[in-house]
């Protein structure tokens, strides 16, 4: 049987009976060909070919680590798109009402820990899985060694950037504790796991049922993560404290060391326990969860972003007046997508496309989305036919004194040929006036000659001397017909162009005539023996506040003699003056034969998304100033106004509608651009693809890489580094725009190719490690700590920088780098280590692996593991930071300083143990 000499002093492989082989303490490892590339022949060059060969050979893993990551952002974006997939579910409220929404499929904590956790450490999982499949199902040391190395990266260096980064004065905490508890104890108990299985239940080998284990142990993080999440069996049982949650408007629960308290109300951002609510506000905001709120979660999630949304527009558009709607939308866009919340896969992309010179995606989606919602904005309205000519009364309401005498109305022609001759037939019809006894009953036919637009007739309206009420009749067009039509040949030369096809449409297809929208004219007399009855046209009316200047009608009806004064004021309700309105008050002063006031109230725009504010206008008892003369009467009749003058003709009385409720809501322009907003801010629109040739175009272009939150509104152009990084990855950006767009099959083509790509990157990216060490003279155990681990995890480390400064809480940041560390054992070595048990299992031996020194790296990054997540709990007190990330900067120092040389410290004893110069357990 042959005996196989691993390069780690960690993990080394017989088959040479059960005995364990020995560590390798040499000082370098035996070169070998790789699974896909060879050894550089010939070995043991000079020291010149050897200088050359590393720098070779280190280039080259660059390179490769950043077609990884170019990779990677396309898998991550596919995982996007996959978790953001939405479906429709029906909701019954309280009151028995049904109403629909959309609900993501996926639970965020469960595409967390796999979906989220294979995309962020394919390449670490791969590569060990790669490794033990090339090696003749044999144990490699690469694989491991990356997994453990970056779980150590990601545990102290990534966490000790997070907490420095945090701007000034900020904290960021986590906010699902319960599932940081589970992942973090999780990440701990697999390396414990792996020094069970290899030194204490079966030494020196992995069998089978120890393998599959390992990789079940898997699916159980992740369920006891999703327990945790829904608080289900014993958690629903853990002592809670109820906060409010100001990104979905409702009150949600959190863990806490005492019993909850109705003063105990914790605001997000500011300390626990702090008192700043009232009982009686809370009070009022649980009995609104009790009953249910008639919304569910998550409607109520959705009318909060729509809040949000109206809330930043309002704020953009005082803070920046001289800007038009597109960028004031541009703007708002991007301002909400940056304080969306967002998934790992999210930042782990804008690392990346930052990185590599591809610009900052949130900007350029945003700009894109202002420019379709501007120029969508304007609805269309209903086209008319081209061939058919209108006829209609403009206007379509007239109104007149029973003095008048007669009273002409306009028929109006629009569309279709204009050299046609088109008739049609009017005729008056009764309402509440009479023919013969109020006005003169007319009918008769109009008709329009070629090139005529408009034509008038005329009705008589009879006086009399007997007060009544104000009475109308109405007028009505019939019968529209064409009664001749040019010839082609006598058109207007404008109207001719030189296709022949204009003149085979106007020659063949035949004009028709139709009534337009206005078919039938309203006449209203006015009765003049009367100073008149004054109202508002309704009790109630609607106004947007972007109205600006509110014009309300006060009406003059049954007379109009004399000159009259009508007081007025506005009186508050919801609605306060100051604040929603401008209080007026005043006198309208009608002219003698004045029959319409306008009253004018200020409305003030505080541009909410949806308001329901009401006040009221009252009118008061109107004043008649002046007795008025009848038309044909001389100006020596007009006498002051004394008391029989009054009984004579009518005193000016108030009519039905004396009162008016005025409704202010809020702008339909603002409200549907929030809305067509809120539906682009969906952050797999943002990362996602829908064409090969968009993919094609970005790969190719250049963009600004800037992270900063800037608030002018104009493009800034590349720098010189992003030139740069697009130039060292335009390769890789082109050859990976030939994935699957994302919107293919919902994302899973493009995840199962992208998958397929890493697979092959990391096959090479892994021989080109291994010989880089043998190279330069280490293991490869040390190889994979140092480098391997830090090439695979550096986008993860923009990503989780990007994430704590952004992100309002910590979870995107520090609760995933728990979670990511027992997927990678529980997938990477789980899955590797089952093939080959499974394999050798078949061909009736052991899978065996010397333990070596795991024991030693696994008691020492448990013990630092351990110290990092105590340190980040005792963050979370107020007297020291107040969360794990940021705060004062003496602690975010401290705390920093202290996580690097746990890093260091791991580096410096696994590297001298590889060695044999510290002895391990």
């Amino acid at each position: 049987v042959p005996h196989l000499k691993l390069r780690s002093s960690a993990i080394s492989v017989t088959h040479e009976g059960n005995s364990s082989a020995p560590s390798n303490c040499s000082s370098e490892d035996n070169c070998s060909d790789g699974v896909v590339l060879p050894m550089w022949n010939p070995q043991n060059p000079a020291v010149g070919d050897k200088v050359a060969r590393a720098i070779v050979y280190f280039a080259a893993l660059i390179y490769m680590f950043l077609g990884m990551s170019i990779i990677a952002d396309r898998f991550m974006s596919s995982i996007e798109v996959i978790t953001s997939q939405e479906k429709e579910i029906t909701i019954k409220k309280p009151n028995g009402e049904t109403t629909t929404t959309t609900v993501r499929i996926w639970n965020e904590t469960v595409s967390n820990l796999t979906l989220m956790a294979l995309g962020s450490s394919a390449p670490e999982i791969l590569l060990s899985v790669i490794e033990v499949v090339g090696h003749n199902f044999e144990a490699g040391a690469l694989g491991p060694s990356t997994i453990v190395g970056s779980a150590a990266f990601n545990m102290f260096i990534i966490i000790a950037i997070c907490v420095y980064v945090v701007p000034e004065s900020e904290t960021r905490k986590i906010k699902h504790l319960r599932v940081f508890f589970v992942t973090a104890a999780w990440s701990i108990f697999a390396y414990i796991w792996l020094y069970l299985i290899l030194s204490v239940f079966s030494p020196g080998e992995v069998e089978v049922w120890e393998a599959v284990l390992t990789f079940l142990f898997f699916p159980l993080c992740v369920v006891q993560a999703w327990i945790a999440d829904r608080r289900l069996l014993f958690y629903k049982y853990v002592n809670k404290r109820y906060r409010a949650d100001k990104t979905r408007g409702i009150i949600i629960e959190s863990e806490g060391d005492a019993m909850f308290t109705k003063m105990d109300l914790e605001m997000d951002g500011e300390g626990a326990n702090s008192h700043v609510h009232p009982k009686e506000a809370l009070d009022g905001m649980l009995e609104g969860v009790e009953e249910g709120g008639g919304m569910s979660p998550e409607q109520d999630q959705e009318e909060e972003a729509r809040r949000d949304m109206a809330r930043t527009l309002k704020e953009l558009k005082q803070k920046h007046p001289e800007k038009d709607m597109e960028q004031l939308i541009e703007m708002a866009n991007y301002q909400v997508l940056v304080q969306q919340q967002k998934s790992r896969a999210f930042y782990r992309i804008q690392a990346t496309r930052m990185m590599i010179g591809a610009g900052n995606i949130l900007k350029k989606h945003a700009a894109d989305q202002a420019r379709k919602v501007v120029s969508c904005h304007e609805a269309s309205g209903q086209e008319e036919d081209p061939n058919t000519i209108y006829l209609q009364f403009d206007p379509s309401h007239y109104q007149c004194f029973e003095n008048c005498g007669s009273l002409k109305l306009s028929v109006s022609r629009h569309g279709g040929e204009s050299g046609c001759t088109v008739k049609v037939d009017y005729r008056t019809e009764d309402g509440t006036a009479n023919a013969g006894s109020d006005y003169e009953f007319a009918e008769g036919t109009l008709v329009f000659k070629p090139g005529e637009t408009t034509k008038e007739f005329t009705v008589g309206v009879i006086d009399d001397d007997i007060f009544e009420e104000d009475e109308h009749f109405y007028v009505r067009l019939s019968n529209p017909r064409i009664v001749h039509r040019a010839e082609v040949s006598i058109l207007e030369p404008s109207s001719i162009t030189s296709s022949n096809s204009m003149v085979g449409i106007s020659s063949h297809i035949p004009p028709k005539a139709a009534l337009g929208k206005d078919p039938v004219a309203t006449v209203t007399i006015y009765d003049d023996d009367h100073a008149g009855i004054f109202t508002f046209e309704s009790k109630s009316m609607r106004v947007s506040e972007s109205v600006g200047n509110m014009q309300v009608k006060v009406h003059r009806t049954s007379g109009a003699r004399g000159k009259v004064a009508v007081p007025y004021h506005t009186v508050e309700g919801t609605a306060k003056a100051g604040e929603d309105y401008e209080d007026v008050s005043g006198k309208l002063e009608f002219q003698n034969d004045e029959t319409m006031k306008l009253l004018n109230v200020k409305i003030i725009d505080d541009e909410e998304y949806e308001k329901n504010k009401i006040f009221t206008v009252v009118l008061e008892e109107p004043i008649l100033l002046e007795v008025g003369q009848r038309h044909g009467d001389t100006n020596d009749n007009k006498t002051a106004v004394g008391p029989e003058d009054m009984s004579k003709m009518g005193c000016p009385i108030l009519g039905e509608h004396t009162k008016l409720e005025v409704v202010i809501e809020e702008s339909y322009e603002f409200k549907s651009t929030v809305d067509k907003l809120i539906k682009k801010t969906n952050l797999a629109l943002v990362v996602g693809s829908s064409s090969w040739r968009e993919q094609f175009v970005s790969a190719v272009t250049v963009s600004a890489g800037d992270d900063d939150e800037e608030e002018s509104g104009e493009e800034r152009l590349p720098s010189c580094f992003d030139y740069i990084m697009h130039f060292l990855t335009v390769f890789w950006k082109v050859l990976f725009a030939f994935v699957p767009p994302t919107e293919y099959w919902n994302g899973w083509a493009c995840f199962f190719v992208s998958i397929s790509l890493i697979g092959a990157l990391t096959a090479v990216t892994g021989d080109l490690a291994s010989h880089f060490g043998c190279t330069v003279g280490l293991k490869d155990s040390v190889t994979a700590v140092v480098f391997v681990a830090l090439g695979t995890s550096i986008p993860d480390t923009f990503a989780s920088k990007v994430a704590a400064i952004q992100d309002q809480y910590a979870d995107a940041s520090i609760g995933n780098v728990t979670g990511s560390n027992a997927v990678n054992v529980f997938l990477g070595i789980g899955v590797a280590w089952t093939i080959a048990a499974i394999y050798w299992h078949t061909k009736g031996k052991a899978f065996k692996v010397n333990p070596g020194s795991l024991a030693f790296s696994v008691t020492l990054f448990t013990i630092m593991a351990l110290v990092c997540v105590m340190v980040l709990l005792y963050r979370r007190r107020s007297s020291v930071s107040g969360g794990e990330l940021g705060g004062p900067r003496t602690a975010k120092l401290l705390t920093f300083f202290l996580f690097l040389s746990l890093w260091f410290i791991y580096i410096l004893l696994a590297s001298l143990e590889a060695y044999c110069h510290v002895p391990g357990f």
